[in-house]
């Protein structure tokens, strides 16, 4: 297989957004759905409506989230809605909270290693093509989050999530399942939302306010590393393993507290898993478009 392309700056700013997504030379065809992560109420760490805001607009896009599978300001349609609107999203932008009626999209996942069914917001079937902007940054229970978590959690309905984090059956609780199940979980997931898709998706990962700890966590460890800078794939793949080799090779000493993280959550599992569903390389060339 082809070395997969990801591309990189150093610049942090709404216009790189822009530019991240126009080198790569793709036109997202139809309704463009962006999914992106809303930030938990308390959160300080998540990306700011004013800074995606042109990179939104660019792709005439609505953005999109499901609700989430445990207790906080996102856990019913009402309760989210109601946070977008705090946190500006319905200032800027046309919102829709996928899983806000109706019954689950069942995406089948015959290969799956951990599950074999995604159960994802029944509006994702209104979208021609995805925008997948991420908040590259740690996850108490994931490891890390990046593309593929926004693909497999991300776009899981809130029932989807239960079922991904008790790998195959949704249990009241989303803690205490094997963790090694549950990463691969998000592998499978992630693949059959990229499947849908048939390629019609673009993948943006900001790795700055580089915590520990996920958008999801309303009391997040403040970041523990210097932004680092902006990557831009159509391989979901090959930019998150981007992102975490860039980790690993940075000379920031609030890496450590990462790496840990990540390591002690194994979770490079997902993009192994991921890998092995093929709908992505490891293996990349990391392409700066800084002058």
């Amino acid at each position: 297989m082809e070395k997969a392309k990801v591309y990189f700056t150093k610049e942090v700013s709404p216009e790189s957004l822009v530019k991240m997504y126009e080198v790569l030379g793709v036109e997202l065809p139809g309704k463009v759905a962006v999914k992106l992560h809303s930030g938990e109420q308390g959160n300080q760490n998540y990306l700011r409506p004013e800074f995606v805001q042109k990179l939104v607009e660019r792709v005439h896009g609505t953005v999109v989230e499901c609700n989430t599978a445990y207790e906080g300001a996102r856990n019913t349609t009402e309760k989210h809605q109601k946070l977008m609107e705090e946190h500006g999203w319905s200032k800027y932008f046309d919102v829709d909270i996928m899983d806000s009626e109706g019954k689950d999209l069942e995406l089948d996942i015959p290969d799956g290693f951990q599950i074999k069914k995604n159960y994802v917001g029944n509006h994702l079937a209104n979208y021609d093509s995805m925008l997948v902007l991420s908040h590259f940054k740690g996850h108490a229970m994931g490891g890390f989050g990046g593309s593929l978590k926004q693909l497999s959690i991300g776009c899981a309905s809130s029932y989807g999530k239960a079922y991904i984090h008790g790998a195959g059956e949704a249990k009241d609780s989303i803690f205490g399942t094997d963790q090694v199940q549950f990463v691969t979980s998000m592998g499978d997931a992630a693949s059959s939302v990229h499947r849908y898709f048939k390629g019609n998706t673009v993948y943006i990962n900001a790795m700055v306010n580089i915590s520990v700890d996920c958008d999801c966590d309303g009391n997040a460890s403040a970041p523990c590393m210097q932004n680092i800078g902006i990557l831009a794939s159509t391989d979901p793949v090959a930019i998150d393993q981007a992102c975490v080799d860039l980790i690993y090779q940075s000379n920031d000493p609030g890496k450590d507290k990462l790496i840990a993280r990540m390591e002690e959550k194994k979770g490079i599992i997902i993009v192994e898993v991921a890998a092995k569903h093929g709908i992505g390389n490891r293996e990349y060339e990391l392409i700066s478009v800084d002058e």
